[in-house]
């Protein structure tokens, strides 16, 4: 078995910049510099068939490169708990486009739909009881964070291992688009 997910590979310089929003929450577990990206598709634990079926209905998919831009920073909340912190990732039809054509591909792969709703974003930190108003005090003053659009020039199939401290990304397959 495999663990997998498909997303963007960012550039060193945008994770350089995103690394530099790290720090100031206590209960927070940052994300290391090399594991920052954008989830596209979701897949987890699948058997090695599965996952050769799969990267052959990505490298059918055809697309257009895009830039993209990351705009503020939010989090994610469970049970009314703030549970990630993430760099937002601004809307553009061209990235929902990708990422349809990611998800119908992944369905045609014999992958169940996802159930959630596409939200792009780069996870900054895992939070475990982060003090509420530390949270609230790194968001005011880090939500007009801005970058730089960047260039997308291909989506990347990778493979997750949990680890100790944190889970180790491998880009197994690029897939180059138009």
């Amino acid at each position: 078995m495999i663990r997998l997910f498909v997303g963007l590979d960012l550039a060193q310089p945008l994770r350089t910049r995103l690394a530099m929003l790290s720090g100031g929450i206590q209960g927070a577990r940052w994300v290391p510099m090399e594991n920052y990206h954008i989830t596209l598709r979701f897949i987890g634990e699948v058997p090695g068939h599965r996952a050769e079926e799969i990267d052959t209905a990505l490298a059918a998919l055809r697309a257009r490169g895009f830039t993209l831009s990351l705009a503020g920073v939010g989090t994610f909340n469970r049970a009314g708990r703030a549970t990630t912190l993430w760099a937002g990732v601004e809307r553009s039809a061209a990235l929902d486009h990708l990422q349809s054509k990611i998800e119908t591909a992944c369905q045609r792969a014999g992958l169940e739909p996802e159930r959630r709703r596409f939200n792009p974003h780069v996870t900054l930190a895992r939070l475990d009881n982060a003090a509420e108003v530390k949270l609230a005090g790194y968001i005011q003053s880090h939500n007009l964070f801005r970058a730089e659009p960047v260039p997308v020039g291909h989506f990347t199939l990778f493979s997750s291992r949990l680890g100790k401290e944190a889970s180790v990304y491998t880009a197994e397959v690029e897939y180059p688009l138009g």
